[in-house]
């Protein structure tokens, strides 16, 4: 069951073909996990999704208010038989139709769905997880390739590139040649006591998992933390690597190329989230 606009629809429902998130890919997206009915980092994915909005030039509804908001992901979360269970939305946000390129109108429409998920809590999985370099294209750094829209091109044909050469994920280079993010989430490295992401000037999403990792990394003792670029030559030589988004919170990636990596930090962070999830 999807949500649209605050009405309950079957799944099997359609958009109009000049849906602007389909025509143009002029919206924007949440993905949340939902644990025994709670949606984590709520505040966070609020309010960087009204930024966005802002950024895009969208008109913010007077009712998009957080308690609004989170009341219709409770009641998509209850049409689908997932009240106050684990599950994992998706809130979309388009421009309302009308227009070009040029929008005829500012106004916005929303859709939310929902479905089951098995893993509430966060774990490390150290499974093979093998990553290249996806260098067929590369992201433009710029305020808009930091936001969630539907813009996901790069991302669509890396994921693509990655299964046809039996790799886990890619990450992705600005036009800098710097290492940017994978294809799923932020990518940071760990170096003998000093952690590395990439600045969101050099074109990463501003990922909500992203914010959780980094302010956990402020408190974990004996490592400092770098908000600075990472050539593709500093991977071979990290002790460690791993990805973080929402959904999974932190993947460890076991080998780039040759190196093969370990996942000391990722293991400490990943209890670490686990103990906020219990006492938030």
């Amino acid at each position: 069951m999807t949500n649209f606009n605050g009405t309950i629809l079957e799944d099997d429902m359609h958009i109009s073909i000049t849906n602007r998130g389909y025509a143009y890919g002029d919206a924007l997206f949440e993905t949340l996990k939902i644990v025994g009915g709670n949606i984590l980092y709520w505040e966070t994915h609020y309010f960087r999704l009204m930024a966005s909005m802002r950024i895009l030039r969208m008109e913010i509804p007077m009712r998009f208010t957080m308690e609004f908001l989170e009341a219709q992901i409770q009641q998509t979360l209850k049409a689908n038989g997932l009240e106050g269970e684990d599950a994992r939305v998706k809130m979309m946000v388009h421009r309302n139709e009308g227009g070009l390129y040029l929008p005829e109108q500012n106004t916005v429409g929303y859709n939310i769905t929902a479905k089951a998920l098995e893993d509430a809590v966060y774990y490390l999985n150290e499974a093979p997880y093998e990553v290249d370099l996806f260098k067929d294209y590369t992201v433009a750094p710029s305020l808009l390739s930091t936001l969630k829209t539907n813009n996901k091109a790069i991302n669509v044909v890396g994921s693509i590139y990655a299964k046809e050469n039996a790799l886990q994920n890619c990450l992705l280079l600005n036009t800098a040649k710097s290492v940017v993010e994978a294809l799923n989430g932020n990518v940071f490295l760990v170096k003998g006591t000093t952690i590395k992401t990439p600045p969101l000037s050099d074109g990463c999403l501003k990922g909500v998992m992203r914010t959780q990792i980094l302010a956990l990394i402020e408190k974990l003792e004996g490592y400092t933390l770098e908000e600075a670029s990472i050539s593709p030559f500093e991977l071979q030589k990290a002790d460690e690597l791993f990805i973080t988004n929402v959904i999974k919170g932190i993947q460890p990636i076991t080998k780039y190329r040759k190196k093969q990596f370990s996942t000391t930090v990722a293991k400490q962070l990943v209890t670490q989230l686990n103990i906020g999830i219990r006492l938030g």
